[in-house]
């Protein structure tokens, strides 16, 4: 079995790597970064809150998102506040190493 290292960049999920790529260019609460996707995919991939936001905090957690609370006020229907998420360095470098990755492994089924 291979020794892998604690943090290996190339595990993302694909729905971590959609997150990630919904984030690259901009921050985004939680509603635009589900409606990214469904738009990106014109339907064919869609992210419920019940995934979205666990998978959010393990991408925070791995360091490869930052967040933090809106400063508009609360909405009124719900009492919530937007809570805005943005990738980092580290983010940006795991998405890099696995388009990379798919590359060097597209060269080579060749």
């Amino acid at each position: 079995m291979a020794n892998r290292k604690k943090e290996d960049t190339l595990d993302l999920t694909l729905i971590e790597e959609a997150i990630l790529n919904a984030l690259s260019f901009k921050e985004r609460y939680g509603l635009e970064i589900m409606d990214a996707i469904a738009k990106a995919s014109n339907g064919d991939r869609t992210i419920g809150f019940s995934s979205l936001y666990p998978t959010l905090r393990k991408l925070e957690k791995r360091g490869f998102v930052e967040s933090r609370w809106g400063d508009e006020a609360a909405e009124e229907t719900t009492g919530a506040r937007r809570r805005y998420y943005k990738i980092t360095g580290s983010g940006l470098q795991a998405l890099d190493k696995k388009e990379q990755f798919l590359e060097a492994l597209r060269l080579f089924a060749t």
